[in-house]
């Protein structure tokens, strides 16, 4: 006697409509259309979920940027000048201190710019003996 998928085949489908519970039209209905929208939907699911941690990063940086400029330094140049000064900080915090907590982040501001200050003297050192030897 063959055995037949019976009860398993109804989980598998109960499963299905399930997980595509709210799609529009034959896409929630239809059991083809059904299995195609769930392996595309998490196809979208997996690259987004790498996408989103890009836009993440953008939008820290154009709210840094905005910040920076707000203090009249570039985005760059502060950048530059957390690594001079040695500031541990990822892009995330500053930009919720530059949001949330705006004396911190002047106080950055301000340590970074004296860094800067430096390098900048160090290089125009360093240039006038070049010009020179």
């Amino acid at each position: 006697m063959r055995a037949r998928k019976g009860a398993a085949r109804r989980q598998a489908k109960n499963r299905l409509f399930k997980a595509v519970k709210g799609f529009v039209g034959g896409r929630g209905r239809l059991l083809k259309s059904a299995k195609e929208t769930l392996l595309r939907a998490g196809m979208f699911s997996f690259r987004d979920r790498r996408a989103k941690k890009r836009e993440f990063r953008r939008l820290w940086i154009v709210r840094l940027s905005a910040a920076a400029e707000m203090r009249g330094i570039k985005y760059s140049r502060f950048i530059h000048g957390l690594k001079l000064a040695k500031v541990g900080l990822d892009r995330k915090s500053l930009s919720d201190l530059a949001i949330y907590d705006s004396e911190t982040f002047d106080a950055i501001v301000a340590k970074v710019r004296a860094e800067l200050d430096k390098f900048d003297e160090a290089l125009k050192a360093r240039q006038q003996k070049a010009k020179t030897a």
